[in-house]
């Protein structure tokens, strides 16, 4: 039986946007699973709880799981709750885990506060909590400043128009890749699909050289 891998998106997002990384997943051997869920409306902790319970619900001798933004702040957060979850790998796609300087910048504005809902309780403000290394953790960020982030503010450094590079930096993680994409082609891009795939089977981001 193929292993699973859970796919969380991001904020303002939901589990369609997940579509093509899931069948690039699929292909490469896994059964992809996206975890959707309410991403304003409830807290990081809340989320990661409900991820914990959808997890437990799929019955699987092994669960990777993929976090896009947001989504990963709550892989991260779910797995602090638990030491019970089978075994698996993690890759966070442009996760804010030092926190996001355009979602303070969003705080300050009553539009802003309303835009991000909760999703900024105890996740995109403050971001993740220390990692304990149990898993192996890949990261991979984004490097094409275009996105909203870049006209709201509150980045700097390389960017992926909406959040930084070292904003992504995780202390504890197993390894690391920033790649030409921005902050939604994150979830679109081939070469980032690759990389996850390589990562899930081996533990490592790179690629044979005669990959597209």
């Amino acid at each position: 039986m193929p292993e699973t891998v859970v796919l969380v998106h991001g904020v303002l997002m939901n589990g369609r946007e997940l579509a093509l990384l899931a069948r690039r997943v699929g292909h490469c051997g896994f059964r992809p699973v996206v975890f959707d869920y309410p991403s304003r409306q409830r807290t990081v902790d809340q989320h990661a709880q409900a991820l914990l319970e959808f997890i437990e619900g799929l019955h699987t001798p092994v669960v990777h799981l993929v976090g896009h933004s947001l989504g990963g702040l709550v892989i991260l957060r779910a797995l602090g709750m638990s030491s019970d979850l089978p075994p698996g790998r993690v890759v966070l796609l442009g996760t804010p885990v030092r926190g996001s300087g355009v979602a303070r910048g969003l705080k300050g504005k009553v539009w802003g506060r309303w835009l991000l809902g909760r999703s900024a309780e105890g996740g995109l403000l403050e971001g993740a909590p220390d990692w304990d290394g149990r898993r192996e953790l890949g990261i991979i960020a984004g490097r094409t400043p275009l996105g909203v982030g870049a006209l709201l503010g509150g980045l700097s450094g390389m960017h992926d128009g909406t959040v930084a590079v070292e904003e992504t930096r995780l202390d504890g993680a197993s390894t690391s890749v920033v790649l030409d994409t921005t902050h939604t082609g994150l979830v679109f891009s081939r070469p980032v699909a690759e990389r996850v795939c390589c990562f899930l089977k081996d533990g490592h981001f790179d690629v044979p050289a005669t990959s597209d």
